[in-house]
Order: C-alpha cells, then structure tokens, then sequence
C-alpha cells in the first residue's frame, strides 16, 4: 500500500459538536495564528446532531457573549413556561415548581434545533480561518514512537463490501496535529481505544447511557405555544427508567421524544415501543393529532455524570463534550457543559502552543475541569441517577428530590454512589415476562422502518459493513438463545434481525444501511460481542432542525 498523504495543524478536532466547534472558536480567538481543522464524519455539520433541545447559554455566553444579535437560531424561542409531568394510563399530575430547586428550573434558557446552532458556529469558526472538513470520518488514532497521539486518519473511500477498490476508490489521509481533541460524542468509537490505552477510566465508574428517540412534528397553530417545555416521567415505563419530552419550538413545530435509560434488565422491552405507546397517552395525543410527523431519529445519551467522568487529558490530545460525558442528568441538559469543556480544553492547548509544547499532557484542561462549574453542577447532583437506578422511579424520584434540596442549601452529601455497566443488566429470557406492544395507529404511533426514512439517512451498500460482529457463534447461543436477540428490539432504526426458517439455524441480518448512528448495539448487547466504527464518510443520518 502506498503511504498515505499527510496534512500538519496545530489542533485537530474530531467532532464538529457544540464541543469541538467550541474549541475551535476559542482557540482561535486567542491566537488567530494557530491552525485548527475539524473532521466531521457527517454529510455536512448538523447532519448528525440530534437533541431535544433545551439550552443553557451559559457557555454561549462565554464564547460569544453577543451571539442573540449575530443571528444565532437559538436565541429565537427562549423558554418561557415550563411543565413537568407525572403520567398515569390516562391522567396526569403537574407537578409544582415549588417542589424542585431553583437550579432545576428553566429560566433564561432556549428552545430549538441543536443541529442548526451547530451549523450557526460553523459558519463564526470559518469566519475565524477554522478548516472545516464536512464527509470525512476519523477512522484510526495516529501515534508517535513515543506513544503520544499524532492525530488521525480518515477512512478510504470506495472500498467495496469485499474488501476491494472500487472505481472512485480514494486512499485515507493523515491528519497530524500538535494536539488532537476527540469531541467524537457519545461512546465515540476512537475513544473506546483511548480509555484503556491510557488509562483514563481507571479511576471512575463505568459509563452508563439512555437512549433517545426524538421525532419533529408540524402541530395545529391552536395546540402551538411557543416556548412552552413539558417533561414526563412515569406511563409507559415499568420495566425501565426515563421520562419524554415536548418542546414547543419556532415555525409551529413541536420537538418530543423519550429516553430509556440502557440499564433496563428485560430483553424484551423496546425504547422505540415504548416511545410510540407514550405518545398514544391523551394529553400527548391532544397536542400532537391533526399534526404531521416531519422528522424522526435517535441517539444514546452519556448519563453517568460525575463519577463517570474519565481522566480527560493524555499525550497529544484531550477528551471534550460528549465523549467525556458531562451531561447534568436531572437538568437533561449537556450543550453548556459540552461547550465549557471545549473552551477549557482550547484555553490549555493556546497556553502550550505559545511555549513550544507539542504532543504532551495538557494537564491545565484537567485542572481548568476540576476547578470549573461544570465540575460543581455535576458534583451536586451525581446521586440522582443512581438513586433512581436503585429504588426505582418512585422512591427514587423522592430521595433525589431530597438530596438536590439538601445540596442546593449547600449541604453536601458524604456519599457518592455506584454505577454498574449496561450491558450487564440484562436477564435471561426464561427470567423475565414478555411484553406485548399495540400496533402503531399510523396517526400518532408509527413503525420503525417509516420513522428511519424521516432520518434521511444514506449509506453506500457496496461497502464494509460497519457494525461489527466479532464471534457470530456467540452471537446465535447467547444473544439469541439466552437473551431472546434483544437487539431486534433495543435498536431504534431496524437494523438487526433474526431470521428463522424451519430447518435451519437462525440468521443474523445486520441492514447496516438502516444505521442511524445512535450507538445502542455498542453499549446494550450483552456479550459486547458488536464493535461500531465508522462507516465511509457522510454516511448515516441527515438530520434538518434536530
């Protein structure tokens, strides 16, 4: 093979997420001279950013304090009612804001598409002489012979299912930066190499996720109040944890979706399921009919907070936004942290650059972390996910309900509690009852095959498969005999299948082209038996508004 070409930065940056754009924009608004350029495995920035979303701008406010007048989209709807839910069958509690702290409400926050934001930064960060490579995805971690990172390479292109090169066929480049910053998102499969080659996770807890499916729905004018956010947690949920949501957003649209927190012990439940049963509830019926479903997609969340946060700094490069993983769960909210890190992170690599420093521990990030307020948001509340995960949503809600009182008076709390694995939580088929879903009613509720079109999603078919099986026998006598091929279900975009036909053993479908990169099938399956990389670039999704 011929050696690849090479490009020289002084800052790579895989991820062009509110993190890695982040980061690019301070470092180049500290040192107009420093080279910086972005890697993006999406179509075009935004394709793959997926959130409810409501904003924080507390790290807006840092980066670009005038960003309301510079035509940002997010300033568009700020929130200005704000409705939490606890859902029975039929009824429903609002509950009072009286009853949760004030850091738990949404004043001064903002509503909208997370997506365009994110294509809003682009534009501020190549206004600043970022390069910005939409299309190409980092495929593998270049090292230099001392064992600090050198950057990246991306993927060829025009590699056929088989293994040979078709016509278009077109080498990967190396990307080499004094500096590499993985802003890959949630379980970035780059990262996934980095944690154990270094270390970084040696001292916290695993991390744990949800995953979220969100759909995009043009409402009646008489049902739309812009504004307004409403939370649920409780029906349909009773073998899991997690809650919806419902955004009125600009245009006339609504934002909802429900998260399923991956820690659910029965192979037979289904997030896509049981977010299509949420929506037939009445009073998210009665917001959404007469409406037209306009776009759908899914995407895990990082939900370990503070005890899952890995070390974030090691040779060449660093870890920001959602890879690290510092969303504020009870908040459900993780762009102002994600973008804080970044600047954090670029503030670190300026100050190493101006003195010569290349390719070594940016130990400044780290400390810059543990001193931040993203460090003291997620410290307050790292005990909320683990007590529900422990007592169940009941229970658990109220003893988080007391512990964020008792921190939000500054009374800290001498205990800090454990998380344990997804994947492990899965129990036997022969241990567990079924569960049996309505059909979807074509109004309100909906097949998966149908919502995946809404995602635009695209992959070349004559290519490698990008979702990995690593033992195909282990798959059959474990996932499928043991766990029922919980697969088939936990993945929101009908990507797996087992095929069963008299006579012969059941086959292992993988639609890979039905891939909406959401990462599920890397964190659930219960052997870890399915490694996801990164299929050609600018495939996957493409989402408008999301």
């Amino acid at each position: 093979m011929s050696e690849r070409e090479s490009m020289p930065y002084d800052v790579v940056i895989v991820g062009a997420g509110p993190a890695g754009l982040s980061a690019a924009i301070r470092i180049k608004q500290k040192s107009p001279e420093t080279s910086v350029v972005i890697l993006e495995k999406g179509s075009e920035v935004g394709a793959h950013i997926l959130s409810g979303a409501v904003v924080d701008p507390k790290g807006l406010d840092e980066l670009i304090p005038d960003w309301r007048d510079q035509g940002c989209p997010m300033a568009e709807v700020p929130v200005t009612d704000n409705q939490h839910w606890i859902l029975g069958k039929k009824k429903k509690f609002n509950l009072p804001h009286f009853l949760t702290p004030g850091f738990m409400h949404n004043k001064g926050t903002y509503t909208g598409s997370l997506g365009n934001m994110c294509r809003w930064l682009a534009g501020q960060a190549e206004n600043l002489g970022v390069e910005i490579f939409p299309g190409f995805a980092a495929a593998e971690i270049l090292y230099n012979d001392d064992g600090s990172v050198k950057g990246v390479a991306t993927g060829d292109m025009g590699v056929a299912k088989d293994g040979s090169h078709k016509p278009d066929y077109m080498q990967g480049m190396e990307i080499h930066g004094k500096y590499t910053f993985f802003a890959e998102g949630v379980r970035g499969h780059l990262t996934k190499q980095l944690k154990p080659k270094f270390a970084l996770d040696a001292d916290c807890e695993p991390q744990v996720y949800g995953l979220g499916i969100k759909e995009l729905w043009d409402i009646k004018p008489e049902n739309h109040a812009a504004g307004r956010v409403i939370h649920s947690q409780g029906w349909p949920l009773s073998d899991a944890n997690g809650g919806g949501f419902l955004y009125h957003q600009a245009n006339g649209q609504v934002a909802l979706g429900f998260v399923v927190w991956l820690n659910y012990s029965n192979p037979y439940l289904s997030p896509f399921e049981e977010m299509q049963r949420w929506k037939t509830h009445p009073e998210i019926r009665k917001i959404l009919e007469g409406g037209k479903r306009v776009s759908y997609g899914a995407r895990a969340i990082s939900d370990g907070g503070f005890q899952s946060v890995p070390k974030l700094a090691f040779p060449g490069g660093a870890l920001i936004g959602c890879t690290a993983g510092f969303l504020n769960v009870p908040r459900i909210k993780g762009t102002h942290t994600a973008m804080k890190s970044g600047i954090l992170a670029a503030d670190a690599a300026v100050e190493a650059l101006s003195v010569g420093r290349q390719h070594d521990e940016l130990t400044a990030y780290q400390t810059g972390y543990e001193n931040s307020w993203i460090y003291k948001e997620l410290r307050m509340v790292r005990n909320i996910l683990p007590l529900v995960e422990k007592y169940g949503n009941f229970w658990g809600s109220m003893l988080s309900g007391v512990n964020m009182w008792l921190e939000n008076f500054g009374i800290r709390m001498p205990f800090t509690m454990k998380h344990h694995a997804d994947h492990k939580a899965l129990r036997r088929k022969d241990h567990v009852h079924k569960i049996e879903y309505p059909k979807p009613d074509g109004v309100v509720s909906f097949d998966r095959l149908s919502s995946v079109f809404l995602s635009n999603t695209n992959h070349a078919e004559d290519q490698p498969v990008h979702l990995q099986v690593r033992d195909p026998i282990l798959q059959r006598e474990s996932e499928l005999e043991i766990f029922a091929g919980p697969s088939a279900r936990y993945c929101p975009a009908g990507v797996y299948e087992w095929i069963e036909e008299p006579g012969q053993e059941p086959k292992y479908q993988i639609n890979s082209q039905n891939c909406v990169h959401c990462k599920t099938c890397d964190i659930k399956d219960p052997n870890q038996n399915i490694n996801w990389v990164v299929p050609e670039g600018g495939g996957g999704p493409n989402y408008p508004n999301m």
